[in-house]
């Protein structure tokens, strides 16, 4: 059991939940999982279909490519899903329309006692599915998925990596790229020297404050070379420290 007092619950509505639990069995998240953790089970709207092929979904009103979720599967697999879950919990969609999901947002999943997740596929459900049973929308980013699941699965590992107890080394959730808005820093091993690269001589020495110093700056630069807009305040960024100006500008200075 974690400091939480009880295990995250996770439901997840899938066409595809035998390939869900294949992918929850390794790593941190399937570590997690055995140690109760967290609880994932998976709804598959097929077992609510109400015609004999166990048909889903159906050509969209209007014409156009592609196949919609049926409301009635998909809408009874979601009732059934939260009916597994704490009164009241947060039911997720993934779809390309919706916000952008980010370590932020990871954090308040992990926070939650449960939530479900929605991993339609094709072009997504009926509106008015998403109306009456979705809380709200999450997209990995700006491209297209076949479906949800991937995207689903990867919600549920940003989410279980966070719960106390779910990595061997706490520190890691804490000095990983975007807990503090800001990229990591480059990382080495052994051999010091490896096709004639060496490991920077900070690193092989024990001065901390030297470490901690190289390793913020090694930082700033990366994320101001990849990602400057974690460097504003505001959306998924913040405002640079003192400190943070002072290295920035000694790299620039050379």
């Amino acid at each position: 059991m974690t400091g939480r007092g009880a295990p995250l619950r996770i439901a997840l509505v899938s066409l595809f939940p035998s390939m869900v639990r294949g992918a929850l069995k390794y790593g941190v998240l399937g570590r997690a999982l055995e140690r109760d953790l967290a609880r994932v089970d998976c709804v598959d709207p097929r077992s609510y279909a109400d015609d004999p092929h166990k048909a889903v979904d159906d050509r969209p009103f209007g014409g156009g490519p592609g196949m919609v979720g049926s409301p009635v599967p998909w809408a009874a697999a979601i009732d059934a899903a939260t009916g597994q879950l704490p009164r009241g919990v947060l039911r997720v969609h993934l779809a390309a329309q919706g916000q952008k999901f980010d370590q932020g947002v990871a954090r308040e999943l992990a926070a939650l006692p449960g939530f479900v997740l929605v991993a339609s596929r094709y072009e997504g459900l009926d509106e008015r599915v998403i109306e009456s049973r979705i809380d709200r929308e999450l997209s990995l980013g700006d491209f297209v998925l076949s479906g949800g699941d991937f995207a689903a699965l990867a919600v549920i590992d940003a989410a279980v990596r966070l719960l106390p107890g779910a990595l061997g080394d706490e520190r890691s959730n804490v000095e990983e790229s975007f807990t503090a808005a800001r990229l990591d820093w480059p990382q080495f091993t052994r051999p010091i020297e490896w096709e004639g690269r060496k490991v920077p001589a900070v690193l092989q020495g024990g001065n901390h404050a030297a470490i901690r110093r190289w390793r913020l700056r090694e930082s700033l630069v990366r994320t101001q070379a990849r990602r400057p807009d974690l460097l504003q305040p505001g959306g998924s960024g913040r405002a640079l420290t003192d400190e943070e100006r002072e290295l920035l500008k000694e790299d620039n200075n050379g």
